[in-house]
This record gives C-alpha cells, sequence and structure tokens, in this order.
C-alpha cells in the first residue's frame, strides 16, 4: 500500500519522482521508479520497514549503466567478479533508456550499443567457463580462448561441476 501510489501514470508518478530524486542522493531527475521508491520508502520509514527486509550490501547487485558499460574491459583487466572493493555489477541497470521512443535521457543508439556491451560482458563470464569470448563487446562473433587438449577438466575440478556419484557404502 504504501509503494503503491508511486505507480501510476501521470502527475503523481512525476511528483513521487521530484521526491526521490531530492532524497536520495546521485539519483537522475526523472519519473518514479519502482527501485527508487522501494529504497526511499526503506530509508525514509525505517521503523515501519527495517525490521522486516535485509538489505545486501556485500555484493555489487547493480550499477547505473552510464558509468559502467565503457569500463568493462578495465573491470576485466583489474578487478574480478565477487566481493571487494571493485566489484563487477550482478545487474546493469538501464534506467533512461527508452527504446521504444518515448520520452529518454539518452539517444536509442547509445542506448543500444551499451545494452549490446553489457549482454556481451554477461555472456563472456558464462562462456568463458566453456573456453570462449566474444572477439570484444560489440561483436557478436566468438572466439576460442582456450586449448582443450592442454588441460580440458581445468574449470569442471575449478568450480566442481562433476555429476554427483552416487555414495557407497562401506
Amino acid at each position: 500500500d504504501a509503494w503503491a501510489p508511486m505507480g501510476p501514470k501521470g502527475r503523481v508518478r512525476d511528483d513521487a519522482g521530484k521526491i526521490l530524486t531530492a532524497y536520495l542522493k546521485g539519483r537522475p531527475a526523472f519519473e518514479a521508479d519502482d527501485q527508487s521508491a522501494l529504497i526511499y520508502l526503506l530509508l525514509s520509514h525505517k521503523d515501519a520497514w527495517m525490521e522486516k527486509v535485509y538489505v545486501e550490501n556485500q555484493y555489487y547487485l547493480h550499477g547505473f549503466w552510464e558509468g559502467l558499460v565503457d569500463k568493462y574491459e578495465e573491470m576485466v583487466e583489474k578487478y574480478h567478479p565477487g566481493l571487494g572493493d571493485e566489484r563487477w555489477p550482478f545487474v546493469t541497470h538501464f534506467v533512461g533508456c527508452k527504446p521504444c521512443g518515448s520520452y529518454a535521457d539518452y539517444a536509442v543508439d547509445r542506448c543500444f550499443k551499451s545494452m549490446e556491451r553489457a549482454f556481451n560482458f554477461a555472456d563472456n563470464q558464462v562462456m568463458e567457463v566453456y573456453g570462449f569470448r566474444h572477439r570484444g563487446l560489440l561483436s557478436t562473433k566468438v572466439k576460442r580462448i582456450r586449448n582443450e587438449t592442454v588441460s580440458p577438466l581445468e574449470f569442471v575440478d575449478k568450480f566442481d561441476i562433476r555429476r554427483p556419484h552416487a555414495e557407497t557404502k562401506p
């Protein structure tokens, strides 16, 4: 009930967006969105909500796209996924991009290219386990990055992804 009034299209949502932008440091000025509204409620009504909610802060769950997409190569070179100060984002959030052509803060072409880079950055993390990677973050082409004949089971052992064996009783 507390969250719902910030959602309807129109003046209510626009006014709620102004409140959220004023209250949440670093939030760009635009209509209310569900993530900002939820954080606003958690911070401004701590007594009502915080005992019922666990806020994860050990992982970089999501980050604003504009500050991330041009730094993916640097992240791969210098940092690693998981805990730490320079964590890779679990999700790249494309707030302000409206590919449908409606009101948007960013050029559609920039949004699409950035979305492709974000997708390929995530895709590389999955494909790397199998020995592949995109040739570049704006490329759909894939290249082999590991010679399977040298150590074909390296990642199987590293990530312990073998099929479970039936336990044998002595």
